[in-house]
């Protein structure tokens, strides 16, 4: 019976843990593209979710704050029974005696006036929750760049093993070339393993490549949280090419500081701390409240009836109380000083979030600036390396040149094409987050 519980419970979980992962991947987008990476991510981030949990959360406190201007109703009711020696005025003696009692009450009460307090309250807890919308805003901006940066890190890897796999295929041609040359006493032996050397060179780049790729692929899957017996590759697009066309830094800085959410959740904060002042300042004015109260009672030591003693004993109050705040040890001038250096930090605060926000866009600009200048430079460099290896590669089936020039083109040649798809996707990736500055969606 052991071994069968133990056997039900393994597989049981088994069964779970694969539910609940065909469950994940039932919303997996059909393609991996970068839009739909982006979404998913967006969708499906621990960090977002976390916010928004918090967003739910600031709202009960919304209508909590809201709900606290209403009046407050109470009821209560209490039934005893008294067991007691009494004196008996007839026979004399002593003689016990229970007694059963019921009381009902019904308490209202209502704040007409504290200050402001109640209305500021409101209006705190509101911009908290305006703030909580906008953190979740700052995050999924955040895992949108990790996302744009980790896709193109695979599109890079990519093209790299497609040109890994161009020399390679060059390299093994050159070998057989250089078999022929070999045999026929053209070239030592020396030269020949030079070949064999160069080939194997070759292989261990694109291995290198290849891992690279893996990993890349890696990096973006445990992005995403996909379960590691997932299949994941992305779609390339048709085209990727440089865009070295976009607005003015100038008019790109003044666009992201009207729409991006971290400025305004800078200035949500100032208004969450001058509403919290009010609050503290709404503790120094009296407080004016209306309360009310109905209640009744049955004894059975009385003859009458239950509900004629109830409607006999039925008690009603009204009244207004006011509670005026004298001396407390000077409580409220701390909190009022306190809570005024909060606005000053919360200003100072804001104003850092505006400075670091036209640095990064400056930054960026400046990075794109120089990719795209490195782009052109390197696009040059690897139509010149390249024609030049081409030639110089004819030249060694003619024996114009030896081993070693054609070596040497060929570092250059391999040089130039790294440079050059370390460059392209440098512009790219520098050009999408300037843009996404810009208030415009990253896409292909």
């Amino acid at each position: 019976m052991k071994q069968l519980l133990i056997y039900f419970m393994l597989t049981g979980g088994s069964y779970v843990c694969a539910q609940a992962q065909d469950t994940l991947l039932q919303h997996v987008p059909p393609a991996w593209t970068l839009e739909n990476a982006i979404q998913y991510a967006r969708q499906n981030s621990i960090a977002v979710n976390t916010q928004k949990l918090t967003g739910r959360s600031a709202n009960e406190d919304v209508l909590a704050a809201r709900a606290a201007r209403f009046p407050s109703v109470s009821g209560s009711t209490s039934q005893s029974l008294v067991n007691s020696t009494n004196t008996d005025p007839i026979v004399g003696g002593f003689q016990t005696q229970a007694n059963f009692n019921s009381n009902y009450s019904l308490n209202t009460s209502i704040v007409l006036y504290n200050g402001g307090f109640l209305k500021n309250d409101i209006k705190a807890k509101e911009l908290t929750l305006r703030s909580a919308y906008l953190s979740v805003a700052e995050t999924e901006n955040d895992i949108t760049l990790s996302i744009t940066q980790a896709f193109l890190n695979i599109l890079l890897a990519r093209e790299n093993i497609t040109y890994m796999e161009e020399l390679l295929a060059t390299s093994k041609a050159q070998l057989k070339q250089g078999k022929d040359l070999f045999d026929a006493g053209s070239i030592s032996r020396k030269d020949y393993l030079q070949f064999e050397s160069q080939v194997a060179n070759d292989q261990y780049n694109l291995v290198n490549a290849q891992n690279t790729y893996r990993q890349n692929n890696l990096a973006l899957k445990q992005l995403l949280l996909l379960p590691t017996s997932y299949d994941f590759a992305v779609s390339v697009p048709d085209t990727v090419k440089v865009d070295n066309e976009g607005q003015g830094l100038i008019e790109t800085q003044e666009t992201a500081q009207r729409t991006r959410p971290e400025v305004e959740n800078g200035q949500v904060s100032v208004q969450i701390a001058e509403a919290n002042l009010a609050k503290v300042r709404a503790g120094t004015r009296p407080t004016i409240s209306l309360g009310g109260n109905l209640s009744t009672g049955y004894s059975d030591n009385n003859t009458e009836a239950y509900f004629k003693q109830l409607n006999g004993n039925f008690y009603q109050q009204l009244g207004v109380s006011m509670s005026i705040p004298i001396y407390n040890k000077r409580i409220n001038k701390t909190n009022i000083a306190k809570n005024q250096i909060l606005i000053e930090q919360a200003r100072l605060s804001e104003l850092d979030i505006k400075n670091n926000l036209n640095q990064q866009i400056e930054q960026v600009y400046i990075n794109w600036q120089n990719a795209l200048s490195q782009f052109k430079a390197a696009d040059v460099q690897l139509k010149t390396s390249e024609e030049t290896y081409n030639i110089t590669n004819e030249q060694l089936q003619y024996g114009a040149v030896n081993m070693v020039e054609l070596l040497q083109q060929k570092n250059t040649f391999v040089q130039a094409t790294q440079n050059y798809v370390q460059a392209k996707y440098s512009s790219i990736l520098y050009g999408k987050i300037y843009d996404f500055y810009a208030g415009l969606p990253i896409t292909f």
